[in-house]
């Protein structure tokens, strides 16, 4: 009788179809692979170690081929948690920057830093190299042109003194996503390209997605829909949210009309499945300027404002910037941060909290607002931390006793008997649901 399959042998199955781009198989042997170490029972010390040396190869292939965020989510925080239970030190770093990569996915810059430093700080005590691709990567979706700069040309000669062409790659991806927040397209174009030429097998998919954004800023079309069709083939067995939602995003891209519109709101909708905060708000974005040029200002403001609120909240200052352009030329004030109380709500936080703690769900919020429930959800938890609550319950009372955006108190506020006789403001306006 054959032994029984053990995450090891899935997991090299796995890499070893897709290498041969078999992509279906490959990833229905991850996807066994993850059931496994997800709750394999790790019942010594050696065991655990093993685990631990396993799960890297494992991150790799769920983030850059399955594109699956909850599942980089799952081994993360579990390597995490075992490293710290046997004191595994040597293995505690590279644990807590995969934990970091999920938080910076999620938009929660402030714990990817602490888990970045964190790493930083014990891979120092014990003598190991510091982790600075993660922080690189936050450095890019921060727009800090500045701090990722020298890092990243001190990491490029090194790849190129020691032959890692797969570090080029990540090398390219960093500058292809600070490069498009800072909506310097040809320099974006160039970083992504030479990441596409230069990786072997994790960084392309993400890489793609960074070339076909800036090929259409560029008025690079036929490069843009070369690439587009490279992104789907890599996706197309791929069930998760992030690679629907890259998938649609970037169609929408090169696509025109009612056509367009439709993939800007099923992106929404799959990111806010798939969890990838960022890319909901760089797609909130991506739809807003489309619909301004489209001259449809209305609807632009809402999906900008959000875009604004959101990279602003995460402290991504470049993509916030290129939010904030947008509104004012729709003819909308953008209060800066230096002007909002600390602690104090946003007015669409505002908003929103207001029709929750009134007993609206998320998906009617949603509906009345032009934004999808996962957006409700991600501003709510916002609300949730500035007024020092943890439920909706908790919301009328937190509410009253808030200041507003402008430091002053808030009006009494409305009772659900109020909004029933007030008009909508979604009444007869077009805008997704």
């Amino acid at each position: 009788m054959a032994r029984p399959s053990v995450p090891a042998d899935l997991l090299l199955d796995g890499v070893a179809a897709i290498l041969t781009e078999d992509h279906e198989s490959g990833l229905t042997a991850l996807r066994r692979a993850l059931d496994l170490l997800a709750q394999e029972e790790l019942p010594t010390r050696e065991a655990t170690m093993r685990w631990l040396l396993l799960v890297p190869v494992a991150l790799e292939a769920f983030i850059h081929h399955a594109w699956d965020l909850h599942a980089w989510d799952t081994l993360a925080t579990r390597a995490v948690r075992l490293a710290r239970d046997i004191g595994a030190l040597g293995e505690l770093p590279p644990a807590l920057i995969y934990a970091g990569g999920v938080h910076i996915h999620y938009g929660d810059f402030a714990e990817a830093a602490r888990m970045i430093d964190e790493a930083d700080a014990i891979a120092a005590a014990t003598g190991h190299a510091p982790h600075t691709y993660a922080s690189l990567v936050l450095a890019a979706w921060r727009g800090d042109a500045d701090a990722a700069a020298h890092i990243v040309e001190d990491a490029r000669a090194g790849a190129l003194r020691r032959g890692e062409v797969s570090l080029l790659g990540a090398m390219g991806y960093i500058q292809g996503v600070l490069f498009n927040g800072l909506a310097r397209y040809d320099e974006a174009l160039a970083a992504a390209q030479s990441a596409i030429d230069h990786d072997g097998f994790n960084f392309r998919g993400l890489s793609l997605v960074e070339h076909i954004e800036a090929a259409t800023r560029c008025g690079r079309h036929d490069e843009a829909r070369a690439s587009l069709a490279r992104l789907l083939d890599l996706t197309r067995a791929t069930d998760s949210g992030w690679a629907a939602g890259v998938g649609a995003r970037s169609r929408a891209l090169l696509a025109e009309d009612d056509e367009a519109d439709a993939l800007y709101r099923t992106a929404l909708e799959e990111f806010g499945r798939g969890g990838v905060t960022v890319e909901l708000a760089r797609t909130h974005l991506l739809y807003g300027e489309w619909l301004r040029r489209n001259r449809r200002p209305a609807q632009a403001r809402e999906h900008l404002r959000t875009a604004f609120d959101m990279f602003d909240g995460m402290r991504a200052a470049a993509f916030a910037e290129r939010a904030r352009r947008e509104l004012t030329a729709t003819g909308e004030h953008v209060r800066t941060r230096a002007t909002t109380p600390s602690g104090a709500l946003t007015p669409q936080e505002s908003q929103i909290a207001t029709l929750a703690a009134e007993g609206m769900t998320n998906a009617r919020i949603g509906a009345e607002l032009f934004i999808s429930p996962h957006t409700v959800e991600w501003h709510l938890r916002k609300v949730y931390a500035k007024l020092g609550i943890n439920s909706r319950r908790a919301l009328p009372d937190a509410l009253a006793g808030a200041p507003g955006a402008d430091g002053r108190p808030r009006r009494e506020r409305r009772t659900a008997a109020d909004r029933i006789h007030a008009p909508s403001r979604a009444a007869g306006t077009p805008g997704p649901r």
